[in-house]
């Protein structure tokens, strides 16, 4: 069947329109919004340079024996001068077992929270007064055959065995910041800023080589009381920098004594750990730091 010009263009003109209408109706019905929807990165669980080991900044803890304001403050990742402020303790900083310790950040305008203070050490011994000499006891006398008991000066912690001798000082390399190696042996674990990761570095050595200061300082903490890290001595160096020798078979210094850089303060083992090695850590103000950044290179 043939079709006029007339009846042709008819045709074209109602098909155009039908396919106007097709299109507008599809293009409804695929519409989407002008603006994409957001997408949100979750492949890195943190930013880079996240602390070892993050600061706790609410609950309490419970003094336990054994504990001191520097090893709680290293066990939560607190600064101990920032730790001692928030809780009222002055110094000398002690603490007594039983009283609580509070890690939440004060809000900003609110009244501080006083701590407890610590309860006076009481002597067991009476003091003498004018009125009541003491009473003046003769010694015995010995005889020769009496032998004379000999008390060290620095009394190592009562373990078996031992190798180093407490107290003794050996000469070391110190880097310009005035650091040195705790002790010799194979780099077997390096520090890493991931919390999950190591917070300082691990020498592998034999049991029983004696451990050193890396610095000059203070015995703040000898004892066992952190776990995952058996015998473990805390040095504080000043008031911005602590050290933590960990793993250790025998400790051979205790609590606020005087050490030199190169002093032998523990013997090398494997306490709560796999292997025998020295878990070395420096912290600033708190914060775990590169050790291999302070030390002097081998």
């Amino acid at each position: 069947m043939s079709l006029t010009s007339g009846q042709q263009r008819k045709r074209l003109k109602g098909l155009g329109l039908g396919a106007a209408v097709f299109a507008a109706i599809l293009s409804g019905c695929s519409s989407s919004p002008s603006t994409p929807p957001q997408v949100v990165d979750r492949t890195h669980g943190g930013s880079a340079g996240t602390p070892a080991r993050p600061q706790t900044t609410a609950g309490q803890y419970q003094v336990q024996r054994g504990d001191t304001l520097y090893s709680i403050a290293f066990r939560f990742g607190w600064d101990w001068k920032a730790l001692a402020a928030r809780n009222n303790i002055p110094a000398p900083y002690t603490i007594r077992p039983g009283q609580r310790i509070r890690f939440d950040v004060p809000q900003q305008g609110s009244a501080p929270v006083v701590a407890q203070p610590s309860r006076p050490v009481v002597s067991t011994v009476p003091p003498q007064t004018a009125s009541r000499p003491p009473v003046q006891t003769p010694a015995p006398v010995k005889t020769p055959t009496q032998a004379q008991p000999v008390t060290p000066a620095q009394p190592p912690v009562a373990t078996a065995g031992g190798s180093a001798t407490a107290g003794k000082v050996q000469p070391v390399q110190r880097s310009a910041q005035g650091w040195a190696w705790p002790a010799n042996g194979l780099l077997i674990g390096k520090f890493s800023s991931n919390g999950s990761l190591n917070k300082g570095i691990d020498i592998a050595g034999e049991l029983g080589q004696p451990v050193l200061a890396a610095a000059d300082g203070s015995v703040v903490y000898a004892g066992s009381g952190l776990r995952g890290y058996g015998e473990l001595v805390i040095i504080k160096h000043s008031d911005a920098y602590v050290s933590a020798y960990g793993h250790n078979r025998r400790l051979l210094v205790r609590e606020g004594q005087q050490v030199k850089v190169g002093q032998h303060i523990a013997e090398m083992g494997s306490t709560g750990a796999d292997r025998v090695k020295l878990h070395f850590e420096i912290r600033r103000q708190g914060k775990p730091v590169d050790p291999l950044q302070y030390l002097p290179r081998r």
